[in-house]
């Protein structure tokens, strides 16, 4: 399998990451994960935005355009074959001798690879169980930032409890999952958080919310409380890997009906249809 390290194409076992890099040391970088369908990757234009304004947040200055970016993430997609799974992309600062503070002009290092997913679709099907959990992260979650500890110890919390996701919550609000943005439905209405420095604004959620939109699906961007939430007639969450996959239990509570609801299923459909469209190739 191939890899990008800082724009070229090697072997994995050639791709060697300095001790001081700061990425390693630090957590000093940022990342995006992007979904591949029929060989294509799927809203790569706003992943790549994204990224570089992650990167710009924490003062990481690309000196390469997202265009060349976007051309390379192609090559090494079709260099591996990769026609169904993921890409995970990373930039760190750069590597220098290990302090907080650092020197102006460091390198950014850029690493990319692709990865094989399997499909969710039990989950989707069927929907999941979840818990809740105290929101204890910096308040800068709308950089998707490689600092990742606390949602690794909270999604371990839940793997350990036998649910997929943990629903984090913050003054007695729902922000979102460690790995996934989370709606409430209640009475045909889809609530979800709005954007703020609170939640990182996924590509999944993006699209999602466009979907409603143009699907005449009624959405509104307002935080609900932990006692809305177990009180929903439906509740689901988005990722740019689980796609869109109900959750039907949250702390041991039944979710509605404990199945997953009609909006839930209609979100689901729109979303799939638009991946459909987007990944088609034509000969």
């Amino acid at each position: 399998m191939k890899v990008l390290f800082n724009g070229r194409l090697m072997e994995r076992g050639e791709c060697a990451v300095d001790i001081e890099d700061r990425g390693y040391q630090f957590g000093d970088g940022v990342y995006e994960v992007i979904r591949i369908y029929n060989g294509i990757l799927f809203t790569l234009g706003e992943h790549i935005a994204r990224l570089y304004k992650s990167a710009a947040e924490i003062g990481i200055d690309l000196s390469f355009s997202e265009a060349e970016l976007k051309s390379q993430l192609k090559e090494l997609v079709d260099i591996n074959q990769m026609r169904d799974g993921g890409l995970y992309l990373q930039v760190t600062r750069g590597k220098a001798p290990r302090k907080h503070q650092y020197e102006a002009g460091l390198t950014p290092q850029v690493t990319a690879y692709t990865f094989p997913i399997q499909k969710p679709e039990k989950e989707q099907q069927n929907g999941v169980s979840a818990i809740t959990a105290d929101d204890m992260r910096w308040l800068r979650c709308d950089i998707k930032s490689l600092n990742l500890l606390y949602n690794v110890m909270i999604k371990q919390k839940a793997h350990e409890a036998s649910s997929f996701e943990a629903i984090l919550i913050r003054d007695g609000l729902v922000t979102e999952g460690t790995s996934s943005n989370v709606y409430v439905v209640k009475q045909n209405v889809i609530y979800t958080h709005p954007v703020t420095t609170l939640i990182l604004n996924g590509i999944t959620r993006m699209k999602v919310l466009q979907l409603c939109e143009q699907n005449g699906l009624n959405f509104e961007e307002k935080a609900v409380t932990k006692d809305e939430l177990l009180d929903a007639d439906e509740v689901f969450i988005t990722s740019t890997t689980a796609e869109v996959i109900p959750v039907t239990s949250i702390d041991g509570q039944t979710i509605g009906s404990g199945a997953p609801g009609p909006l839930t299923k209609n979100v689901q459909t729109a979303l799939q249809n638009s991946i459909l469209s987007e990944t088609a190739k034509t000969v």
